[in-house]
């Protein structure tokens, strides 16, 4: 496909609050406190929190990226004021709330921050980090840096069995939510709506949405509504293989 597509990859959005139904919760019983040391929990504000199995959780690898001035004091995807001196991070897909722990592979630096925003809207970056949460672990001097993702749990009971006391956490589902693809990001808005166009005879949900950060809108393309973050990366394997290269999955 010759269709030029003017992606502008490093282009964040004006965050616009979406009011969404939340996602599905569920209960999961870890593993026996003392059974295993990777289930060790981290205590954010009195709270535990624990990695969950690979069945349940969520574990990703690539690169980090952090923001700061240019959004601090805007609004967050989840409707919260960016500060870009508290820890928090921005996330294409998993649920707004999530506590992960953030693992920079170059220094074993780590944190735990939660995501209260979308992004980063970069093909191969996985997490953008606040200004506070790059500084703890040498991220902000670099700028990009290879880490690995892991979600948290919240404890919210015990269970007491014969062979030891179990933890009970509570967690979204993290494999669904609604998802689509974006395939590409265009200044000139009618090189977006003739990729739209084009995109509709495949795909029975096509959307151009208008971003815009002060510089001028951005004209976003995304397609192909889904249900399971699976069939979402299908979909986004499909148009790989169609020669959209940048295309990459993200939440509504």
């Amino acid at each position: 496909m010759c269709l030029p597509l003017c992606l502008i990859a490093c282009a964040r959005e004006t965050h616009y609050v979406r009011i969404a139904k939340p996602p599905p919760k569920k209960i999961v019983v870890l593993p026996e406190k003392s059974e295993d040391p990777t289930f060790k929990p981290y205590v954010i504000n009195g709270i535990r929190y624990y990695p969950l199995p690979d069945s349940e959780g969520f574990r990703q690898s690539g690169k980090a990226s952090w923001y700061g001035a240019k959004f601090h004091g805007r609004s967050t995807s989840s409707g919260e004021i960016y500060d870009m001196y508290k820890v928090s991070a921005a996330h294409k897909t998993l649920p707004l709330g999530t506590h992960v722990k953030v693992l920079n592979l170059s220094n074993n630096r780590k944190i735990i921050v939660r995501i209260n925003d979308r992004g980063p809207f970069v093909k191969g970056r996985i997490i953008d980090l606040s200004y506070a949460g790059a500084k703890e672990i040498g991220l902000v001097g670099p700028g990009v840096a290879e880490v690995e993702i892991v979600a948290l749990g919240k404890e919210v009971g015990e269970l007491k069995t014969s062979g030891g006391i179990k933890p009970v956490v509570e967690i979204s589902d993290l494999q669904r939510g609604v998802f689509v693809v974006q395939v590409g990001a265009f200044k000139d808005r009618n090189n977006a709506l003739r990729l739209a166009e084009r995109l509709k005879v495949i795909f029975d949900f096509v959307d151009v949405t208008v971003y815009d950060e002060g510089r001028g809108p951005i004209h976003r393309v995304r397609v192909s509504k889904s249900d399971t973050l699976s069939k979402a990366g299908e979909v986004e394997k499909k148009l790989e293989n169609m020669g959209f290269e940048e295309a990459f999955v993200v939440s509504l």
